[in-house]
């Protein structure tokens, strides 16, 4: 997908969610360690749950802001991660699955925190900080969650 506008970035990462979502969802069941098929699991839900929070900035974000371009300050692919479906998750061990699904998530981070910088209307910029400070949220309560599944 090219990125255009700040709506086709909305969408785009929406799709990532999505994808990652039902790739993990599709490994749980494939995975021998019962572990690690909860993880997976359980992030597979966390990720459908953050695809819905990013669609909601698809239907509510200002116009004005969403249709704005963005396609000078995003790299052509911004984010390259593993999301063709196959058994790759069910391979990993769950330390391996929670370490690639975090830098995922701290590659959003980044691009957003790049794209906040290079905003150049008020609307925009707000746009972007919503973005960021929801997906710097759901990563945080992510982290915290599986650190306790760690504790089990």
């Amino acid at each position: 997908m090219q990125i255009k506008t700040f709506f086709d970035l909305i969408d785009w990462t929406r799709g990532l969610h999505e994808k990652l979502a039902k790739c993990l969802s599709h490994c749980a069941s494939r995975h021998q360690d019962e572990r690690a098929s909860m993880l997976l699991n359980y992030l597979a839900s966390h990720e459908t749950e953050m695809e819905k929070m990013v669609a909601a900035f698809e239907r509510q974000a200002d116009p004005k802001a969403a249709h704005t371009y963005v396609y000078d300050y995003v790299p052509h692919n911004p984010i390259t991660t593993h999301l063709v479906c196959d058994n790759h998750y069910a391979n990993l061990d769950a330390a391996s699955i929670r370490d690639e699904v975090f830098d995922f998530h701290e590659h959003i981070i980044r691009l957003y925190r790049t794209l906040l910088g290079k905003a150049e209307i008020r609307e925009a910029e707000e746009l972007v900080q919503s973005l960021l400070d929801m997906e710097e949220y759901e990563t945080k309560r992510l982290v915290r969650q599986v650190e306790r599944m760690d504790d089990l």
